[in-house]
């Protein structure tokens, strides 16, 4: 699919939230649709590794900050160290009126089940707007999550209790999206879509296109990703919650994070530390589409940077 269809099914997108009119409720950011049955998002989320390792305090601070910038969508995890235990009761104040999204990276039913409950105890909520199987990577994840005794039989369950609303994956793998995908009616993906991965390495395409085919609402990582970090752990120094190298500066932040916003997303969650979120959401706050020119710009400069996902040769 060309650059212009992408920006067009967003700019779509943005219309049918307008239409909706849940998009004035929540600061000055632009929201888009999630799902069918009215929900709409704004185009940046609250990654919870921001809150990971920081004071009580300062989590309250962040989200707190984070809510009155009009962002609603928080997405945490249990891999994301302490982060659950911080983003609890720093979102409990403001919970009625948020999209709260958890992930599990459980493979079979039982773990699955009781990492389940465990997310809800330690998010003071009795249910996530948003659960998803985390990390789908290869071929043998897709075998275990849907094969018997795996854990979509506890996502399934878990809907019809009540217990999370809406179900989704995350994935690093082209394949592995399309083949989960095809597997089950989910209402999201989450995945990297990135201006250096896609465009010099050639991933994500499959993901996107399939999603779009099953009507799957998408969900973006990694739009102000540079690449891999550099072999000095010196260079991590800045930024040690990132496990890859963000953008820092800030016209190219815009227009990378700009080109994933051009897509047909409902939402992107920036890198997790706070300056990266503050980065973002700025940008989001003013968003329009790259132009032709700075399309060609932004395709120099990514001639230097190494993807830190590519599609497998073959």
């Amino acid at each position: 699919m060309k650059r212009r269809e992408f920006i067009a099914g967003s700019l779509a997108a943005g219309v049918a939230a307008a239409a909706i009119g849940q998009e004035a409720a929540m600061g000055d950011l632009p929201r888009r649709p999630y799902g069918t049955d009215g929900i709409t998002l704004p185009i940046i989320g609250f990654g919870g590794i921001i809150v990971m390792n920081e004071t009580p305090k300062d989590a309250e601070r962040f989200v707190g900050m984070a809510y009155d910038q009009g962002v609603n969508y928080f997405d945490v995890a249990p891999t994301y160290g302490n982060a659950e235990e911080r983003l609890g009761p720093a979102l409990e104040p403001y919970r009625h009126d948020c999209f709260l999204a958890c992930k599990t990276e459980k493979r079979g039913a039982a773990d699955a089940r009781a990492a389940l409950e465990n997310s809800l105890k330690l998010a003071r909520t009795d249910h996530f707007d948003l659960y998803q199987l985390h990390a789908i990577t290869t071929d043998e994840d897709v075998d275990q999550a849907f094969g018997p005794g795996g854990v979509m039989e506890v996502f399934v369950e878990a809907k019809e209790q009540g217990l999370v609303r809406h179900l989704g994956f995350s994935a690093h793998s082209d394949r592995a999206a399309v083949r989960a995908l095809d597997l089950y009616d989910f209402d999201s993906i989450l995945f990297p879509l990135n201006c250096v991965t896609m465009i010099k390495g050639n991933f994500g395409h499959g993901a996107l296109a399939k999603a779009q085919e099953k009507g799957a609402s998408i969900l973006a990582l990694k739009g102000l990703a540079w690449g891999r970090w550099e072999a000095t752990a010196q260079a991590r120094d800045d930024k040690p919650k990132a496990w890859y190298q963000p953008i820092s500066d800030p016209n190219l932040a815009r227009l990378s994070l700009t080109y994933t916003l051009d897509l047909p997303i409902t939402s992107a969650i920036p890198p997790g530390d706070w300056e990266s979120f503050e980065l973002a959401r700025s940008i989001a706050g003013s968003y329009t589409p790259l132009t032709d020119e700075e399309l060609a710009t932004l395709e120099d400069r990514i001639q230097y940077a190494a993807p830190i996902f590519e599609a497998p040769e073959g």
